[in-house]
């Protein structure tokens, strides 16, 4: 049975889902799930997980993503994106120096409503449902973190490209339509590509035609604790407490306080597991059963 996570850079025109039952097929897996929803017009880092790695993926919604984002200026469309039906077009007369200078107001922790199209839930529906029927309804701001927005280059008179690091819950379409309005022109995003998600970049991704050219698939996934490298490692030298930890009990053991990646004493990755005031207790197990 395959286990451990696969880094694909996701290809346009695909949808996340996708690209997960393109994997089922080769892998020949059921357990198979990804981190982190791309829209279709979006190409990167999409990490998808299999077999007992899929476990692993309530983790990855909560670190932070790295995009390279086309903002278009001039343009609104009802997406939000160049994929929409446009709304309005506005004459652009702003200079790289006013779109530079706008974008510190977006700095930080900010509130953002998120766009109509959206899987987000109102009343039981999904907001993009509603909206595909013409419908709009009032969206509450929900808070988001923009780590750091760099204007990299302007591309045109009214192209530009951002970098954005963002916390999980982000709209990257939204940024750059509320930018546009910011500048008084309208703004929509051209194209975006991610480069990290999850703790994962694009220097470690592969696409689906390498995967599907592979002998053995399998063998580019890397496995499920590599995503927990940030913790430390702590080995268990007894088989008894590996045993307890495979039976959800807790383990007495030295050692500072804090977040563990678990090992049994023949380097069998175990558990995510907290260690306080000597008690190893589990938050998730990752060994096989």
């Amino acid at each position: 049975m395959a286990n451990g996570i696969l880094v694909i850079d996701k290809p346009q025109d695909w949808t996340s889902h996708d690209v997960v039952a393109k994997l089922r097929g080769i892998l020949h897996v059921k357990r198979i799930g990804h981190a982190g929803t791309l829209d279709p017009m979006a190409t990167g880092v999409l990490p998808v997980f299999v077999g007992r790695a899929t476990r692993a993926v309530e983790f990855a919604a909560e670190r932070e993503k790295e995009y390279i984002a086309g903002l278009r200026l001039g343009v609104v469309t009802d997406t939000q994106d160049v994929t929409g039906s446009v709304l309005e077009t506005n004459p652009v007369s702003v200079t790289r120096e006013q779109v530079a200078a706008v974008l510190d107001q977006f700095r930080g922790p900010i509130q953002q409503i998120p766009p109509m199209y959206s899987a987000i839930k109102k009343g039981g529906r999904k907001l993009y449902e509603l909206a595909r029927r013409g419908q709009e309804v009032e969206r509450q701001p929900r808070p988001i973190t923009i780590y750091e927005l760099e204007l990299m280059e302007q591309v045109s008179p009214t192209e530009f490209t951002l970098r954005v690091l963002c916390s999980k819950g982000t709209y990257v379409r939204t940024l750059c339509h509320d930018i546009g309005q910011a500048l008084g022109c309208g703004g929509t995003l051209s194209s975006l590509r991610r480069t990290q998600s999850a703790g994962f970049t694009l220097d470690q991704a592969v696409t689906l035609e390498q995967v599907a050219g592979m002998e053995d698939p399998a063998a580019a996934l890397l496995p499920v604790d590599a995503y927990f490298a940030h913790y430390p490692a702590l080995t268990l030298t007894s088989e008894g407490a590996a045993k307890k930890i495979r039976n959800g009990n807790t383990v007495t053991t030295e050692g500072a306080d804090g977040t563990y990646r678990v090992y049994s004493s023949h380097q069998e990755f175990l558990a995510l597991s907290k260690l306080e005031q000597g008690c190893l207790t589990t938050i998730k197990s990752f060994f096989e059963v």
